[in-house]
This record gives structure tokens, C-alpha cells and sequence, in this order.
């Protein structure tokens, strides 16, 4: 009772946090901050040394004071949501955020329900396997010279883009997760009367469920980049063209925000939702024993 008594406030804080967040979360969460910690340091060792010049690497303050001076002629709530020229800053990653909810909102279903049909089905696999890999052999940067010259510079061409990188991923991730799935669990429901939407819905969606939701985390992460590269050069808008334009203009401090802001947005995104869904399903579906 005397020793709890004599704890420092550090130590009570100490304790607090290892009861809120668990030993092995709060040791894991420490761990994956050191390199961002140590690549601060350096940053901040770089403006007070002067290593490299600001034209090279700018300040932590300079690109603090970009975002404020991207959104000091904002005139408020309204013209931020309705994408006003006026809050640069916020209408370049509500674009970039919007392009990526819109493309996910087409491309994961309908590549899901394509990979589902060509898993089960020889003959729709061999009508688009050879399309999913001629679409995947070419760059996605290399489709947008077409994609400017079929659609022109705008939000159709970057959707473009970003549908063909995130439609084929999920494709090809479906298919093969239905193919996993021993044929014996399709005959078993079939035997018993089930129709073939029962064979999916118990079956074949639950079986490639871990493979789809791998491939959903895998095409997110490559239609992100997908994404920017086709803001960069067929965009009107975005934080890919935000940095291209700012390149162009020799502001390096407004560069090296739409990194860290694109660098942020999807590893919040990843971190959040995209693994823990992933991890949630492995569970789930039986894949990985939990004791009870």
C-alpha cells in the first residue's frame, strides 16, 4: 500500500496507458513510430544545419504555413464542400478522396461479381482472363495519354484510371479465391436442393471472402497511386495535380504537402479499416483458430 503511494505521476501514467491500449498494442504502436520519429529528426536537423538548401528540402514550418495560405482566401463552410477554387487546399483532397469512394463504389463490386462468375465458370474465365491480363500487362501511367485523348483532362479520365487498376485486381483476386474452394462444398449444397445463388451466397462467397478482401486492400493501395499519377497528368483537380502544378511552379513546400497528405490519407485508411477488415474476415471465416 506504501509503495503504490510513493508511484510517481509518471509511473501512474505509465500504467494507465498499458491498461488502455495492452502491453503488446502499446509496444507495436511504439515500434511502428520510430522511423517516422527518426525521419522528423532528420528533417528538423536539416532546416537548423542547413544540409540541403530550402529549394531542396523545405522547412516543417514552411510546409505548415502552405496549408494556410492554400486555404486564406476560403470563405467559409460552403465553398469548401462545393469544391470552391477559393479552398485550394481542401478541394484538392476532397477530389482525390472523391475520385477514390467513386471508383471503389464501381470497381470492387462489379470485380468481385466478374471473379465470382469466371471461378465458377470455365468458359466466362477464358473469355476475360486474357483481357484482365492484357489490361494488367500495360502500366497504368500508359493508359493515360488514351484515356486524355478519349475522354480529355477531368474527373472521367482519372476514374478511367483508377476502375481499370482496381476492376482487375479484385477480378483475379475473386476468381482465385473461388477456385480454392473444394468442389465437393458445391455438390453437397446442390445434392441437397440449394439453387446456384445458394451455392454462391454459402459457399463460394464465404470460401473466397479472404482472398477478396486481401484483393480489396491490394487494389486500394495500387488505385491510390494509379490515381495520382493520372491526376498528375490528365487532372483538373486532385492532390496528383496539386503537386504537379506546384513542381511546375517551383513551390517545393506545397510538393511536399500533397505527399505527406496522400502518404497520410491512405495509411489512416489502410490502418483503419482496410486491415482491420482484412484481419476480421481472415478470423471469420475459420481461417485462423481463436481459442474461446
Amino acid at each position: 500500500m506504501g509503495a503504490r503511494a510513493t508511484m510517481s505521476p509518471l509511473s501512474n501514467i505509465s500504467i494507465a496507458i498499458q491498461r488502455r491500449f495492452g502491453r503488446q498494442r502499446l509496444r507495436k504502436m511504439l515500434l511502428g513510430s520510430v522511423p517516422f520519429l527518426i525521419m522528423i529528426s532528420i528533417w528538423h536537423a536539416n532546416t537548423v544545419f542547413e544540409w540541403l538548401p530550402p529549394v531542396f528540402i523545405p522547412t516543417i514550418g514552411d510546409v505548415w504555413e502552405a496549408i494556410f495560405f492554400l486555404q486564406e482566401d476560403c470563405a467559409g463552410f460552403v465553398p469548401l464542400i462545393m469544391l470552391d477554387n477559393s479552398c485550394l487546399m481542401s478541394t484538392h483532397v476532397l477530389s482525390s478522396v472523391g475520385r477514390v469512394i467513386l471508383a471503389a463504389l464501381i470497381g470492387l463490386p462489379f470485380g468481385i461479381a466478374f471473379g465470382i462468375l469466371a471461378g465458377m465458370n470455365r468458359t466466362i474465365s477464358k473469355f476475360l482472363e486474357p483481357v484482365g491480363v492484357f489490361a494488367n500487362s500495360i502500366s497504368g501511367i500508359a493508359w493515360i495519354p488514351l484515356a486524355i485523348v478519349w475522354f480529355g483532362v477531368g474527373w472521367v479520365t482519372t476514374l478511367f484510371i483508377m476502375l481499370n487498376t482496381i476492376f482487375w485486381l479484385m477480378f483475379f483476386n475473386s476468381m482465385l479465391g473461388v477456385r480454392s474452394v473444394a468442389r465437393v462444398y458445391e455438390q453437397s449444397v446442390l445434392t441437397m436442393g440449394g439453387s446456384r445463388w445458394d451455392v454462391i451466397r454459402q459457399v463460394y462467397l464465404p470460401g473466397a471472402m479472404p482472398s477478396i478482401i486481401t484483393g480489396m486492400r491490394m487494389s486500394m493501395g495500387f488505385g491510390w497511386r494509379a490515381l495520382i499519377a493520372a491526376e498528375m497528368i490528365g487532372g483538373d483537380s486532385g492532390l496528383g495535380f496539386m503537386i504537379f502544378t506546384s513542381a511546375a511552379e517551383f513551390k517545393i513546400e506545397e510538393v511536399f504537402l500533397g505527399v505527406l497528405v496522400i502518404a497520410i490519407i491512405f495509411m489512416a485508411t489502410d490502418k483503419y479499416l482496410l486491415a482491420p477488415l482484412e484481419k476480421w474476415t481472415v478470423e471469420r471465416w475459420g481461417l485462423v483458430w481463436k481459442p474461446t
